[in-house]
């Protein structure tokens, strides 16, 4: 009797950590599906972000700002209007993540983790510091900034460096800090882990690029039962990891047709399609973007006095005092991430800091259905119950 009643209790306690998350969950993806598309508009090629990385490093910003800075924070970032909800949100978030990643297996690996470096001598206030402390697991380390901004430099990318298994390095590029850089706030994260099923090597498919022309690209296949929906214009797959925690999403467009319209409801829609018997074929690839600034995209999307645009009305007065001629501001926002998959399954990092700095003034089908992934598409990798992607991306050349 006991076994028959634990199901639904372990359904009972996992839909309450989805609820307890959602005030991270929506944002993360609301959020990062505007960040993702607007600097979707100015790239042409791969892209790969981390929804939850950037917005765990702007949560922690936020729980500083006050008046309208906030505002148009939460306008840009789909945050809550209480500081505290979001912070608490992101606790749920990342407590259900680190027991799903648990219940995956021993070789899966799940880290997340985050900082601040903060000026030494600084006056932060305490609320401030006990709110990234607690809910985000964020503590203070003082950093002299003044006097070597390299050598601070140094020591932040290092602390990603370790907290990603050395796959983000030099996340901070060389003359970012200043001796008026007054903060950082920084997330890391990792994750590494495999398919439910291993895949089987494929040889190679042609793939058709983004430019239109074909490239030889080495795949993995599989037939098995998958999360699988034809929709008009796209056909959506998602791939369980070890455990069924996690998934890899993939949106095809059809031949000729446009990438999806990424939206929130797609997202979490995709979290619980039904199943059906696919033969999937996909490419391998692996993915090491540059140090991405997000500066100029916030600033795009409407968050402009976070910047100090116009000139004196950043209010992060939360975080430390404001004076008329001594305040703070977020000078940049740099992200990078690294993303590979092959049939073993995937391995994926993500960074981001925000510098701040003093400013004056499943039914099983006989025939399995056939998804061969030779041309671009989006893909995210989510965690199933509270539908959050910590990953989100983009392949036009597997090479």
């Amino acid at each position: 009797m006991r076994i028959l009643l634990l199901a639904p209790a372990l359904a009972s306690m996992s839909t309450l950590a989805s609820q307890a998350a959602e005030p991270a969950a929506a944002p993360i993806n609301s959020g990062g599906i505007r960040i993702f598309g607007a600097v979707q508009e100015s790239s042409a090629g791969n892209l790969c972000l981390s929804p939850f990385s950037i917005q765990s490093a702007l949560a922690m910003t936020y729980a500083g700002a006050s008046g309208g800075t906030a505002a148009q924070m939460r306008e840009v970032l789909a945050f809550p209007e209480d500081p505290q909800e979001l912070a608490a949100g992101f606790q749920a978030l990342n407590q259900a993540l680190e027991q799903a990643a648990a219940r995956s297996g021993e070789d899966t690996s799940l880290r997340v983790a985050n900082r601040l470096f903060g000026a030494k001598g600084f006056a932060f206030r305490p609320a401030f510091l006990e709110l990234c402390k607690t809910p985000f697991g964020a503590p203070l380390e003082a950093v002299d900034f003044r006097a070597n901004p390299a050598a601070a430099a140094r020591l932040i990318n290092a602390w990603v460096e370790e907290k990603t298994a050395r796959r983000i390095r030099d996340l901070i590029p060389a003359g970012a800090l200043s001796e008026k850089t007054t903060l950082v706030l920084a997330n890391a994260l990792y994750l590494k882990i495999p398919w439910s099923e291993e895949f089987s090597k494929a040889g190679d498919i042609a793939f058709t690029t983004g430019a239109g022309g074909k490239v030889e690209a080495p795949a993995i296949r599989r037939t098995d039962s998958f999360r699988y929906e034809k929709q008009a214009g796209f056909t959506a797959v998602g791939v369980p990891f070890r455990g069924g925690q996690f998934q890899f999403l993939i949106l095809l467009p059809d031949p000729g047709a446009d990438m999806p319209a990424l939206t929130a409801d797609l997202l979490a829609a995709c979290a619980k399609l039904p199943t059906a018997r696919v033969d999937l074929t996909l490419p391998k690839f692996r993915l090491e973007p540059p140090t991405l600034p997000l500066g100029e995209t916030l600033q795009r999307l409407g968050m402009k006095a976070a910047f100090d645009i116009p000139r004196g009305s950043a209010d992060f007065d939360a975080m430390a005092p404001r004076r008329p001629d001594d305040y703070l501001a977020i000078s940049d926002v740099f992200h990078k991430t690294f993303f590979a998959l092959d049939e073993m399954g995937v391995e994926a990092a993500a960074a981001t800091a925000v510098v701040m700095m003093r400013m004056s003034a499943m039914p099983v089908d006989e025939k399995p259905v056939e998804v061969v992934v030779d041309r671009p598409f989006l893909f995210a990798v989510q965690h199933v119950d509270s539908g959050a992607c910590l990953f989100l991306g983009r392949l036009v050349d597997p090479r």
